[in-house]
């Protein structure tokens, strides 16, 4: 029990340490926003890139390895999906806010909250599996987005609004560096030059550090504990439905020890910070993402911690 709780603890306390220094930071004035939003912008278009494409790299993993826990995750996404549109449409009145619900309940933060538990947890074994997965299903998280969020968007019929998405899909820093990685290895060109894969290195290791950070730094106190009802249920879903989804089909799938983790870390870390993003552009309810981004930011860490000390203790994880 008591190792249980300690391994729980060792693979989340490095992540809230990190976002409450951002916080703080913040609060002392040490950054601000115009740090936080060149920082998330460094992060996302060149470190977690760097970070992504080195692990598929220098990963022995390949998808066939991985094919149950990919399917696993392509079942848990589509079944809170569905769960969360069902959902939205009996219990969501505003169709504003319809959309925003189900997003925050599928889509979790993997680019960055989930990568960096995985790699506390499993180190480079860990991250590799787990790059492979998050470029997988980030793709279905975004076409699931654009589909649930363009009821909201009037100005353009749904194939224009998906036609529009697509660039911005195929642009993706970190889509790019997936697919590239993948490519690389699948053609077996060699190793890039030593000095290139040092520098690619020193890009990716500021990539979680400085992305928890901006996380820390972005938590709006105020907005976070100014919950409305539909962000309540959301972050509800996204705390404990997720995660208890995410056991049942790791069980169901019969994944290992390593796998099991990586999927439960995936599903049950914070909502997505391209869900704010997304939603705003999309025109739908941006207050009420960012307050669900806010509150399950916080306290999905909480849960993450309790849930692997839980599957520790029964030996599946």
């Amino acid at each position: 029990m008591l190792s249980a709780i300690i391994f729980a603890f060792n693979i989340t306390a490095p992540n809230l340490i990190l976002m409450a220094s951002g916080f703080l930071l913040k609060q002392k004035g040490v950054i601000d926003a115009g740090f936080v939003a060149t920082a998330s912008d460094i992060v996302f278009k060149v470190a977690l890139p760097c970070l992504l494409f080195l692990s598929v790299l220098n990963s022995d993993i390949h998808f066939y390895a991985q094919l149950d826990l990919l399917l696993a995750g392509v079942c848990t996404t589509f079944l809170l999906y569905f769960l969360a549109e069902i959902y939205a449409k009996f219990f969501v009145q505003d169709i504003c806010d319809k959309g925003v619900f189900v997003q925050g309940v599928f889509r979790s933060n993997m680019a960055i909250i989930s990568l960096a538990t995985v790699t506390n947890a499993y180190g480079e074994a860990g991250l590799s599996v787990g790059a492979v997965y998050m470029g997988l299903i980030t793709i279905l998280y975004n076409i699931l987005a654009v589909i649930t969020l363009s009821r909201t968007d009037t100005g353009q019929g749904f194939w224009q609004k998906s036609l529009n998405m697509l660039p911005k899909i195929i642009k993706n820093p970190l889509i790019i560096a997936l697919v590239s990685a993948f490519l690389y290895k699948a053609v077996n060109l060699p190793m890039p030059a030593d000095f290139v894969l040092k520098t690619g290195r020193l890009f990716a290791n500021i990539a979680l550090p400085l992305a928890l950070i901006c996380a820390g730094a972005s938590i709006n106190a105020k907005s976070m504990f100014a919950l409305t009802g539909v962000s309540m249920q959301a972050s509800i879903g996204r705390i404990v439905v997720a995660p208890i989804v995410a056991v049942i089909m790791g069980v169901g799938f019969g994944l290992s020890a390593v796998q099991f983790g990586v999927l439960f870390m995936m599903v049950a870390s914070p909502a997505a910070a391209a869900s704010y993003v997304m939603v705003k552009a999309m025109g739908s309810n941006a207050i009420l993402a960012a307050n669900i981004l806010a509150f399950t930011t916080v306290f999905s860490m909480i849960g993450m911690a309790v849930g692997m000390a839980i599957l520790r203790i029964l030996g599946w994880v």
